[in-house]
């Protein structure tokens, strides 16, 4: 478990409650790759409002599965807040876009979900 993100703070709020950690593993598959779908859309339309709220909002669920891309999703969520639209953010939007898959596939097996 973990190869992709990390429990550690989950697993420190959940005090040894299982069904918890379940039921966060669940919120993550629900919204975190939808989420992610719309923050490749709003780049890629330089929607830069659109990308700045989604990468807010993923922000916390982030930082709380510790997928190692927290910085990444900052920078794509000032290229939006800031309109850095001349800059290019795909290396970053693509190395947070690939956590999540990565992290949602590992949670789906390590959940059994």
């Amino acid at each position: 478990m973990g190869k992709h993100y990390k429990l550690d703070k989950l697993e420190a709020l959940a005090d040894g409650d299982q069904s918890f950690l379940e039921a966060l593993a669940e919120t993550f598959l629900e919204e975190v790759p939808a989420d992610a779908i719309i923050l490749k859309q709003a780049v890629n339309d330089k929607n830069m409002l659109q990308t700045y709220q989604t990468a807010h909002k993923m922000k916390p669920t982030i930082e709380m599965f510790d997928l190692g891309v927290l910085n990444n999703l900052i920078e794509v969520q000032n290229w939006g807040k800031l309109e850095k639209i001349e800059e290019n953010i795909s290396k970053d939007l693509d190395t947070v876009l690939n956590a999540v898959e990565n992290a949602a596939a590992e949670i789906k097996a390590d959940f059994n979900l």
